[in-house]
């Protein structure tokens, strides 16, 4: 007999299990059972057969579909078999095109913002990250970020690196990649990071059209053919000593910094993150947490007995873990540093991260360390896959005795008389720092 509303309610009811025939009758499908498997679970699906191959298809649940929703479906189904056409083949193709058609829903903007949500924590550096976006927004999105994901082609990427500019303080007008190269190339960069997530989260296929060898470098022209490599101006070693006398009669905190960025060759995320608990003064050490070097691995600093008498003075706070307090609540600003320069009138000759290469200088110009001392006191990563295997000490001893020529270097004159003096109170007769 054919299955009925009430004969499948009290099945499913009382969870009688077993397969349940709707073969007869005017109303029943061939093939179509109702399967009970327990109280309230109960479900519908199709036999039949096909090529000499016997198959099974789920219909849906018994909670879900009438008996008479299903009778439809699976004479959908039958009437595809009367064209020897598999219903479950249709189905699976009926799905991965609705799949398709929503991928295909995902633009380049939607997948950007996902791709920086999901990788935000990588960048350690706020500023970085928000240039991550920010660049892509400004360059990208107005271009092609409306466009799906996957249809993405070279064409596309080029119309955003190749796209027209109005002139900058520092750059003519003229095509994107033409005059302000390094960030053109920053946000090929990041279009290319967008895609290869897309590619692995299944929302396009095919090569990245972004990528540089073997693709856009064939139709670019060279950035180092059309925009000279400007590194960060840095300050001769041979002026160092001169300038640092200057920066020791400023009284503010972030002359005092600067100072410390100077003698310990450290980045300016790393000065101004600086905390109390990362300081042992006694032992004249500064541990700098993984978390907050380039790197991502704990660094430790030798600090010479002029950068320790620094500390000493500096001020403090009971409810302020900052070594260095701004002006407000917390530490210093990013363009702290860089503010004093320009109040001393070197903002465009030299910044702040050159002082790291006027140090660079110094160790290979005027000292016999080994390369690799200098490097490691410039938290530099290993870029040699067997050396850094091998290499597992962090050459401490050595660069406290490196970093400790470098202070004497940066506050003696030619002549050796000493030139610096740490900050207003040794000024006035407070115990002068020992090199």
């Amino acid at each position: 007999m054919a299955l009925t509303l009430k004969k499948v309610a009290k099945l499913v009811r009382k969870g009688e299990h077993g397969r349940y025939s709707d073969n007869g009758g005017l109303d029943g499908v061939k093939g179509l059972r109702l399967v009970v498997a327990g109280k309230n679970a109960a479900h519908y699906e199709l036999r039949f057969q096909l090529h000499g191959r016997v198959r099974w298809m789920g219909l849906g649940s018994a909670r879900t579909f009438t008996l008479d929703q299903v009778r439809q479906r699976a004479k959908a189904a039958r009437q595809l078999l009367t064209d020897k056409i598999d219903p479950l083949d249709t189905r699976r193709a009926e799905r991965a095109n609705e799949k398709l058609a929503s991928v295909n829903k995902l633009t380049f903007a939607e997948a950007a913002q996902q791709y920086f949500d999901q990788h935000e924590g990588d960048w350690r550096n706020a500023k970085h990250r928000a240039q991550f976006i920010g660049s892509l927004r400004q360059y990208a999105f107005p271009i092609i970020g409306e466009l799906p994901v996957a249809a993405l082609d070279t064409g596309l990427v080029l119309m955003v690196l190749e796209q027209k500019v109005p002139a900058a303080r520092s750059a003519p007008s003229g095509s994107l990649w033409a005059t302000r190269t390094v960030t053109a190339n920053r946000v090929r960069n990041r279009i290319e990071m967008v895609l290869d997530w897309a590619g692995v989260r299944g929302y396009r296929t095919g090569d990245n059209p972004a990528r540089w060898t073997g693709h856009l470098k064939t139709t670019l022209p060279s950035r180092g053919k059309i925009a000279k490599v400007e590194h960060h101006p840095a300050l001769t070693y041979d002026d160092l000593p001169g300038f640092f006398l200057a920066l020791g009669k400023r009284e503010e905190t972030a002359a005092q910094a600067l100072q410390f960025a100077i003698l310990t060759a450290a980045r300016t995320a790393e000065v101004i993150g600086a905390q109390w608990s990362e300081i042992d003064l006694e032992e004249a050490v500064w541990t700098i947490p993984a978390g907050r070097m380039k790197a991502g691995k704990e660094h430790r600093v030798p600090l010479s007995p002029v950068a320790v008498q620094l500390l000493r003075n500096l001020p403090r706070e009971d409810s302020n873990p900052f070594v260095f307090i701004g002006p407000r609540q917390g530490g210093l600003s990013n363009a702290a540093m860089s503010k004093v320069l320009k109040r001393m009138r070197f903002q465009d000759a030299i910044t702040v991260h050159g002082f790291r290469s006027t140090f660079r200088d110094w160790a290979a110009e005027r000292t016999n360390f080994p390369n690799e001392v200098v490097e490691q006191a410039l938290a530099h990563s290993i870029t040699n896959a067997v050396e850094r295997a091998y290499r597992r000490g962090d050459l401490f001893n050595k660069r406290k005795a490196l970093m400790a020529a470098w202070s004497k270097f940066a506050t003696t004159t030619t002549d050796g008389a000493k030139i610096i003096q740490i900050n207003a109170a040794l000024e006035h007769g407070t115990a002068a720092a020992r090199s």
